[in-house]
C-alpha cells in the first residue's frame, strides 16, 4: 500500500548556493524547477495528495524578496501552462496567507486555482506565506464566530470541528513529512495534521532531492519507519 498524502520542505537552498556560487534567482528559479519534478513522480507514482511547504509566514521580512516574487510569478504562469496538470488532472491548491503578496504572483496564483479547480485525480498542495500556528488561530476565528451567532456550543467543540475549518480541511493528514535541509525543526508545518506523520530526513539540500531520495522515503514508510 503506497502513501496517500506525502509532504515535503524545501530546506537548504541557501546553503546549496553557497556552495555552488550560485545567484539568489538561479537558486530560487532550480528551487521551483524541482516542484514541477515532484508534481511528476507524484503522477509515475500514484500518489494522490502531495503538499509543498514553499514559503514560511515570514516570507516579507526575506532579504531577496524581490527577487524571489519575481521567480515566484514565472513559476505559476508556468504551471498555468504545464502539459501535465490537464493531462493527469491535478487540482492545485494554495494555503496561507499568499493574498497579501504583491499582485503579480496573486494573480498567477488566483488563474491556477481557477483552471484547476474541477481536476480531481491528483491534487497539489502549495503553502506559500504559510504558518501551521496561524491556520490553527484562523480555524479558532472561524468557530468564534459560530458561537457569537449561537451555531456552535462551546461545550460541544471537538478536535473534527477544529479540523473542518482548517485550510486543509478536506484533504487526509500526511502519511510522510520528507525533510530536505539540515534543519530538523518543522517550523509548523501542517501544525494540526502532523503529529501522526512519519518524519524522513533526506540529509539532502532541495535541489539536490532526486526521485530516489522520494521513494526512500515510500519505501521506509512501507517498512514501517
Amino acid at each position: 500500500m503506497k502513501p496517500k498524502h506525502i509532504a515535503i520542505t524545501l530546506g537548504g537552498n541557501l546553503e546549496y548556493a553557497k556552495r555552488h556560487l550560485l545567484s539568489v534567482q538561479k537558486t530560487y528559479s532550480m528551487v521551483m524547477d524541482k516542484i514541477l519534478e515532484v508534481m511528476q513522480w507524484q503522477v509515475e507514482e500514484n500518489i494522490p495528495i502531495v503538499s509543498v511547504y514553499l514559503l514560511t509566514g515570514k516570507v516579507q521580512t526575506f532579504p531577496h524578496f524581490d527577487v524571489l516574487m519575481d521567480c515566484l510569478e514565472r513559476f505559476f504562469t508556468t504551471l498555468a501552462k504545464h502539459e501535465q496538470i490537464a493531462k493527469n488532472k491535478i487540482k492545485v491548491s494554495v494555503f496561507g496567507k499568499w493574498y497579501n503578496l504583491p499582485s503579480r504572483v496573486v494573480e498567477g496564483i488566483k488563474r491556477v486555482i481557477d483552471e484547476t479547480r474541477d481536476y480531481d485525480s491528483f491534487f497539489l498542495n502549495l503553502c506559500i506565506n504559510y504558518d501551521g500556528r496561524e491556520e490553527i488561530v484562523d480555524a479558532c476565528k472561524l468557530l468564534g464566530k459560530k458561537m457569537t451567532l449561537r451555531k456552535l456550543d462551546p461545550e460541544n467543540v471537538r478536535q473534527e470541528d477544529i479540523k473542518e475549518h482548517l485550510y486543509t480541511s478536506y484533504f487526509l493528514p500526511p502519511d510522510i513529512i520528507i525533510k530536505t535541509g539540515f534543519d530538523k525543526r518543522l517550523h509548523g508545518f501542517l501544525l494540526w495534521d502532523s503529529p501522526e506523520a512519519h518524519i524522513y530526513f533526506s540529509h539532502k539540500t532541495w535541489p539536490e532531492f532526486t526521485k530516489e531520495d522520494f521513494l526512500r522515503a515510500v519505501k521506509e514508510w512501507e517498512r514501517g519507519g
